[in-house]
Order: structure tokens, then C-alpha cells, then sequence
């Protein structure tokens, strides 16, 4: 067999589980070469650009706009024009993909995998006892013409081929319609009705009568367990129901959505007696970056036993140095954002056992050398958190031109993975949103992330005095599994020595 190469989902980051193809830069018949942009693929993050990883002939596109892969899922099939169609449905067979359809869809055959052309070296089933001619199997009549046995290298999809052995019908007589010639189910019934025969009428589909109900074998409809069994309690069948659960399944959701789509929910006289005005509302299914969030923050509150610290920051001094700086360097501005992200790098390189990851596999800690502070950032889709490296080694300046370049290409969804993930510790600010203080979620496998508020004109009492001061509340968030509470104290005491005496971050 000729070369046939497969184009696949990479894995880019740790923590990508699977991609979305959001679109194709290539057409079917296409030559690239190594290098060229074939793809847009969706991770939980970023959308990113699939470079062709050598050079070839794009002779079938697997995966359409839309559909979700794991990492390793074949998205389209690289081979010369030698090759042949039936070749790569084979090697799609081998490697689990299923091969596109030129045809129709018969109602026999959705539920089927596409077959591939069997080999001569693998006969096709043997045949139940021959029916004599113009015998009919239920009220299909089969013409002699077509009765025989077919050969091994007719190609053919599953269906037919069983479908033919049951009737006794000779698929070389039978003419396929479908790609390089594929017969199908049907081309044996367009057969049999041309040489004089007939065809069974499909069965009707359970709780006939109702418009729009599909008949189709769903047994290899992509559904949750939950799903499954309650549409063959409930008489609907999957194709009826919209997938939208995880990895594209259809789930007990979109089961009742059927069952409230056919009128198949019956309402009790105390129901419909006291029913409530129906209330308009818009269903929003989550995108990959809001279930990676959910699925990622469930997950940490769930496991990592949070425990909470907070500090009141005095930051007049800090407003004071940077309306300095500010007003004297004319290519910088700093923001009170960019003091705390710094402030929190050089207070992690004095307590480094904050600034650490939790290995939960191994259930072992890794200590850095640098502080990778992770910056929460709000986007239309949910939250990323782009990552200032060896933010302990950079000035004000390069941490406040590194946080203007990472929220710019976030907001702009061009963030490469190595920008967004890891970091060994989070910085989640509020405070220009006028929230005062609040909790946040531990960011995994970091264990502490810092919620920071407002800074605020609030009474303070110096020397026996109450004067004003401006005041900024922090919390800090702590996995207990690995930050103990004095330690957690620690790091706050060093956050506070560096935001109240600011001077301290510029030597």
C-alpha cells in the first residue's frame, strides 16, 4: 500500500485533552507543504494554528468546523494521487476514524461504521440457505435476475454486504452509486425495484402518528448511559435529540428536550390548573473555555482543603512612587496592578515555600527558583491567566510592559500555551471593579492565589490618632495540603513590608 499519512489533533500544553476544528485553511485536492497553516484548532484556552508537520496532498478532510477531537484524533488523511479512496478508507478503519460518505445516508446505515472493500483473502459471511427464486424475505421479492453469491471484492458498505447475503442477491450485479462505486443498501433496493422485484416498507417508528419522529437504528448514537435508557423508557429516538453534553453526546437533558419537542410530557389537572406564566429565557451552551474552567475550579475546591488570610495593605506610599514615576518616565506607566504583581514575586523568592506546585499524582511538591506570577484576566468567553515569568528578577517597568503585552494577545485569543499555563502562583484583582475584598479559587497545581480588593480612604488609628489612610484588603487562598497557616502568614507579612515601602522593589 502507498504512503498514507494522518494529520493529527497535537497536544499543545500539559493539559489539553482535546481540540475543536473551527475551521480549514485547505481544500480536499490540496498540496502544502510543511509549514503551511492547514487548520484552526479550539483548546480550552487559545485557538490555535495547525502547521502542516511535512509536506503532502490533503486528499480527505476528516474532521468538519465544529467537531471536537481528543488529542491523537485523526483530523484528515495526507496521501499521493496514486493512492486510492478505498485505501484510505481503510487505513480511517484501522485507526478508528470514520470515513466520510459521498451518498445519502441510507436508514439502515447510519447507525453503522463505513466499511472498507472486503479482502479476497477474507470471504464475506456465508449465506443463510438460498430461497427459491422470486422468494421474498418478509415482502421483499427478490427477481432471479439478482439472485447468487457475491464475490470478495465487491465494494460494498456493511449493510449491503448483509443485506445481500440475506436475500441471496449477487452484489456484482448491483451498480454502487457511491464513492469509487461503493454500493450501498440503497443501490440493492434501486436493483431489486429495477429488475421487477419490491421492497419492504421500512417499519414505522415507535409511538407512530407523531410528525417529524426518525425511524433510524440509533444504537451507535454518541449518548450518556442516563440518556440512553431514558429515551427507550420513553419511546424517542437519539437521532430526534440534539447532542450538547461533553464531547459532543447526547445527554438526559437533550432527551427531555425531545420529549417536550413530540408533546410526549403530560401535565396533571393540579399542574395545569396552577401552571405559572411560561418565562422566556435563552439556553447558552458552554464553549471550551468555560467548561475547562468549571471543570479545572471544580476540581480544586473539591481537592485542595482552601484556607483563607487576610491583610489590609496601607498604599499611600505606593501611590505616591508611582504617581512619580509615572509623571517623570514618559514610556512607563505603571499601574497599581503591576506594584502587587511585583511586590508578590519578590515577597515569594523570601518565603520560596509558597512558591511551589502540588503534584497530585505523585503527591510531592515542586519548589522554584522564581516567582512565575499567573495575572487573572477577564475575557467575554471566562477567565486566563497569562503568566509573568521570573517576575522576582524584572523591574516595575518590564513587569508592567510584560502585562501589557500578555492582556493584549489574551484579549486577542493569541496567547501560545507555554504564555497561560503553569505559573506557581495567582494574582486575581477586583479591585477596579469597586469589590473590596473577596475569595478566589486556588489555580491548579499552584497552592496559594492572592484575591485582591479595592484601595479605599478608610480611618486608621497612628499613635493614639485617627487619621486617613488608603487601604487595600487582600486575601490569600492556601492549600493546606502544602501551606500551613503561620506560613501563609509569612508570606503575607512580606507582601506588606514590599507594597508599604515601595523603595524596597526598586533596589
Amino acid at each position: 500500500m502507498s504512503e498514507i499519512n494522518a494529520i493529527e489533533v497535537p497536544k499543545w500544553g500539559l493539559s489539553m485533552e482535546e481540540g475543536t476544528v473551527t475551521g480549514w485553511r485547505v481544500s480536499e485536492g490540496t498540496s502544502f507543504r510543511k509549514g503551511d497553516l492547514l487548520c484552526e484548532v479550539e483548546t480550552s484556552k487559545i485557538t490555535n494554528e495547525l502547521e502542516a508537520p511535512f509536506d503532502g496532498l490533503l486528499r480527505r478532510i476528516v474532521a468538519q468546523p465544529g467537531e471536537t477531537l481528543p488529542v491523537g484524533g485523526v483530523l484528515a488523511v495526507s496521501a499521493a494521487e496514486t493512492v486510492s479512496d478505498a485505501e484510505i478508507e481503510d487505513f480511517l478503519s484501522s485507526r478508528g476514524a470514520p470515513p466520510a460518505l459521498a451518498e445519502a445516508p441510507d436508514p439502515a446505515e447510519v447507525a453503522a461504521p463505513a466499511g472498507a472493500r472486503p479482502s479476497a483473502a477474507a470471504p464475506p459471511p456465508a449465506a443463510p440457505p438460498a430461497p427459491k427464486p422470486g422468494a421474498s424475505s418478509g415482502s421483499t421479492v427478490v427477481p432471479e435476475s439478482l439472485q447468487g453469491q457475491t464475490s470478495g471484492e465487491v465494494f460494498t458498505t456493511p449493510h449491503a454486504l448483509k443485506l445481500a447475503a440475506q436475500l441471496t442477491i449477487d452484489l456484482d450485479k448491483v451498480t454502487g452509486t457511491g464513492r469509487a462505486g461503493r454500493v450501498s443498501v440503497e443501490d440493492v433496493h434501486n436493483a431489486i425495484r429495477a429488475a421487477g422485484g419490491s421492497v419492504a416498507a421500512p417499519a414505522p417508528p415507535a409511538r407512530s402518528g407523531l410528525p417529524g419522529r426518525s425511524s433510524q437504528d440509533d444504537s451507535e448514537v454518541n449518548a450518556t448511559p442516563v440518556a440512553r435508557r431514558l429515551a427507550g423508557n420513553l419511546g424517542i429516538n437519539l437521532h430526534d435529540c440534539r447532542a450538547t453534553g461533553s464531547r459532543g453526546r447526547v445527554c438526559e437533558a437533550d432527551v427531555r428536550e425531545a420529549e417536550r419537542k413530540f408533546g410526549l410530557v403530560t401535565a396533571s389537572p393540579e399542574a395545569s390548573s396552577d401552571a405559572e406564566i411560561p418565562v422566556e429565557f435563552e439556553t447558552v451552551a458552554f464553549d471550551s473555555m468555560r467548561k475547562a474552567i468549571g471543570q479545572r475550579l471544580q476540581a480544586s475546591k473539591r481537592d485542595a482543603p482552601h484556607f483563607r488570610l487576610t491583610a489590609d495593605l496601607e498604599i499611600d506610599e505606593l501611590l505616591a512612587l508611582r504617581k512619580q514615576i509615572n509623571a517623570t518616565v514618559p514610556s512607563v506607566k505603571l499601574s497599581v496592578n503591576d506594584f502587587i504583581v511585583k511586590a508578590c514575586g519578590a515577597a515569594l523568592l523570601k518565603v520560596p515555600e509558597v512558591n511551589v506546585q502540588f503534584d497530585e499524582q505523585t503527591q510531592s511538591v515542586r519548589r522554584y527558583t522564581h516567582a512565575d506570577v499567573s495575572v487573572a484576566v477577564a475575557l467575554p468567553s471566562g477567565l486566563i491567566t497569562p503568566i509573568v515569568r521570573e517576575t522576582d528578577t524584572r523591574s516595575l517597568a518590564s513587569v508592567s510592559e510584560e502585562m501589557h503585552s500578555l492582556v493584549t494577545r489574551a484579549k486577542s485569543g493569541t496567547l501560545t500555551p507555554e504564555e497561560f499555563q503553569g505559573g506557581t502562583f495567582t494574582v486575581s484583582n477586583l479591585g477596579m471593579f469597586g469589590v473590596r475584598e473577596f475569595d478566589a479559587i486556588i489555580n491548579p497545581p499552584q497552592a496559594a492565589i492572592l484575591a485582591v480588593g479595592s484601595g479605599d480612604q478608610r480611618p486608621v488609628v497612628v499613635n493614639g490618632e485617627v487619621v486617613p489612610r488608603t487601604v487595600l484588603t487582600v486575601t490569600l487562598s492556601c492549600d493546606h495540603r502544602v501551606i500551613d497557616g503561620a506560613l501563609g502568614a509569612s508570606f503575607l507579612a512580606e507582601l506588606k513590608r514590599f507594597v508599604e515601602s515601595p523603595a524596597l522593589m526598586l533596589v
